[in-house]
């Protein structure tokens, strides 16, 4: 594995552990420094440096184009929602924006049954994928990745799991948009959410269910997650709250967080450049696949997740690969 990710990974500390009823939270903080400075994706919409639109007036669904009128880079995180134009799309990787750069970055449509202009350009969504459809998605991408060099998803695939995801949470949509899913439900988010408060100097969370570990996410700038958790923290807890609480005690030991990070470490690694700034990491264990973007000897990014060999397998199924292609 890479020094800088296994470096990294020493440095990592968890913070007292956040519980309640069947989900706990640890906050996760680091000594190894913030690295570049960046703005996000919400700092830089708001702020008016980033345009987001259709790459054409026709448009692609697996691409969208992104102007950075800022002097410095952006961090889109994958999984973060982007609603507007011709339908809502999610990142499909997580891209540090070069300063003062137009990049056309891959994307999914999070919005099945809408091909038509709402607006001219995408705004910030406020809300992030959840850690069970990142998971579907990145499975498939870096399955895309290894053997066409492209950030592809399987979009057949992130589909049927919105529609699996709002028949579980009750919500119809019109237009099969993930978004309705998460606005249904805000009230129930918003609730769960005052359980799990920010930690002093926190830069990532690590979230278990029922006793078991879903998964990580960290960044490599307190300010950034501060920003960030919000959505963050909710894209975990909307698979939670559609999980029935099991019969096991909900709050778990830092033992199985730390197993956790050892699986990491026996990951397999590869290495692809990234959209924007730095490279983009690749990784798969028997039980676990993750992602990490690496800019200026930085870890910007990182996210891992829990996944069983059967979920793995359901992911790229000869027939989940024919849906890959099933876009406009």
């Amino acid at each position: 594995m890479e020094a800088i990710i296994t470096s990294h990974l020493e440095g990592i500390k968890f913070g007292e552990i956040q519980t309640h009823k069947h989900v706990s939270v640890m906050p996760m903080l680091s000594n190894n420094g913030s690295g570049p400075v960046y703005l996000t994706m919400k700092e830089a919409i708001e702020s008016g440096l980033l345009t987001v639109t259709e790459v054409s007036e026709e448009g692609h669904v697996p691409e969208l184009k992104v102007i950075n009128s800022a002097d410095k880079p952006v961090l889109l995180i994958d999984g973060e929602e982007l609603v507007g134009a011709k339908q809502n799309r999610v990142l499909n990787t997580t891209i540090l924006l070069k300063e003062k750069s137009e990049t056309v970055i891959p994307v999914s449509c999070t919005e099945h049954g809408r091909w038509s202009y709402k607006s001219g350009h995408f705004e910030e969504s406020a809300y992030m994928m959840s850690a069970t459809l990142r998971n579907i998605k990145n499975v498939s991408v870096s399955y895309s990745l290894q053997n066409t060099g492209e950030f592809a998803s399987n979009q057949g695939a992130v589909w049927d799991g919105i529609s699996e995801q709002a028949e579980a949470a009750g919500v119809r949509s019109k237009t099969g948009a993930m978004r309705d899913i998460h606005e249904a439900r805000k009230e129930d988010l918003d609730d769960w959410l005052e359980h799990y408060p920010l930690a002093a100097e926190q830069k990532g969370l690590l979230v278990m269910v029922n006793g078991k570990v879903v998964g990580l996410d960290m960044v490599s700038d307190t300010g950034a997650f501060r920003v960030i958790y919000p959505k963050l923290i909710r894209s975990y807890l909307m698979d939670a709250i559609l999980e029935k609480p099991g019969k096991g005690k909900a709050a778990s030991s830092h033992g199985k967080a730390e197993s956790f990070m050892n699986k990491i470490l026996e990951c397999t690694e590869r290495r692809y450049d990234s959209v924007g700034h730095g490279q983009d990491y690749r990784y798969e264990g028997k039980k676990i696949v993750g992602s990490a973007l690496i800019h200026e000897n930085t870890v910007i990014h990182m996210a891992f997740f829990g996944i069983t060999e059967a979920e793995k397998a359901g992911h790229m199924s000869p027939l989940s690969r024919r849906k890959m292609n099933r876009t406009r």
